[in-house]
């Protein structure tokens, strides 16, 4: 099968698991019912992101089948790994696991797909290639562990999530094929992207099911694998991804910090993420999500494309992206109690 019938293809099946995923929910009461820290006001069925699991991994088998360049090391990295972070959110969503175990598994995840992929690739720093060894493994597996749960964090109004990855794989599979990049580095963010967008279809706001850590989780450590295997194929890809994914790794970072700082207990649920209180200020969700998507096609793409492209210092790149984003966090006082 080539690429666009297989992509075609996973945002059918995304569309219709996802609808029987929502009869499911329904059927068994498996409601995300609003309290205190809910963006929400109706309680709605949960569980939606077990759909771009299975659509996604199932991809991923597909894909390898039919000769589409997928690597054996990626597509274990991604199986075992995604698979693994899926099953325990799923658990966690159905039944509680403490907060120690959640993040064991999160780190044997990420250990999981730098063993696959080597660890963090070679970067690019003011015009020299920088190779950090197992200092650099340990960096990259916090990496994986922190967009793992700030994906999860962000999961909190209708769409956005869901918005984000399609946003973030269509501009980074057009960030590869500017860059020369062929093969898994165009193929698997766009089978994801399929995989979401049959989901988003239920999830846009007002959002008839919600994603759930199963699919919230899978999709940040995925995003963050993709990104680490790009940095393989050329070092300013990374650049371009971390670019790409700026609008949820400074709102989650930013609120993070704050909330250290102010010592709260950052594993207990919030609502005061910068997006959040920008929901509550315009009294909907649609307008935050679709700002979303504005800044990572108008602001976010064209300043990966320059770092891509040579014309722009990756280090240069990613401050110049990011601190308009610091400063919405800013605004929106993300981090801070609510008034």
């Amino acid at each position: 099968m080539t690429l666009l019938p297989l992509v075609a293809l996973l945002a059918a099946l995304a569309f219709v698991l996802t609808a029987l995923l929502r009869r499911y929910a329904l059927a068994r009461s498996l409601m995300d019912v609003p309290n205190e820290r809910s963006s929400h006001s109706i309680p709605t069925p949960r569980g939606g992101g077990v759909a771009i699991v299975l659509v996604y991994m199932s991809g991923l088998f597909i894909a390898r089948e039919s000769g589409l360049e997928v690597a054996d090391y990626t597509f274990w990295a991604l199986i075992g790994a995604g698979g693994g972070t899926a099953l325990l959110g799923f658990l966690d969503d159905h039944g509680h696991i403490p907060a120690r175990w959640r993040l064991l598994g999160h780190f044997a995840a990420a250990i999981w797909v730098l063993c696959w992929l080597d660890g963090l690739p070679p970067l690019t720093l003011f015009g020299g290639v920088w190779e950090f060894g197992w200092f650099g493994h340990l960096l990259a597996a916090f990496y994986l562990v922190w967009m793992l749960n700030l994906y999860n964090f962000m999961d909190g109004i209708d769409g956005i999530a869901s918005c984000e990855a399609i946003c973030v794989c269509l501009s980074a599979a057009l960030l590869c094929i500017a860059s020369g990049a062929e093969g898994e580095s165009v193929v698997l963010p766009l089978l994801l992207a399929a995989a979401v967008f049959g989901f988003l279809l239920w999830n846009f706001p007002p959002a008839k099911i919600f994603m759930g850590d199963a699919g919230s989780g899978f999709l940040g450590l995925v995003l963050g694998a993709l990104s680490l295997q790009a940095g393989w194929v050329n070092p300013e890809l990374l650049w371009g991804w971390l670019i790409l994914l700026g609008a949820f790794i400074v709102d989650a970072t930013y609120t993070l910090v704050r909330r250290l700082l102010r010592g709260e207990r950052v594993y207990e649920a919030h609502r005061s993420h910068a997006y959040q209180f920008a929901s509550r200020h315009y009294g909907r969700h649609l307008p935050v999500t679709l700002a979303v998507v504005v800044i990572n096609l108008l602001w976010l793409l064209p300043i990966a494309m320059l770092v891509v492209g040579g014309l722009l210092d990756g280090v240069l790149g990613l401050l110049l992206a990011y601190s308009p984003l610091g400063v919405l966090a800013w605004y929106f006082r993300a981090g801070m109690p609510e008034c």
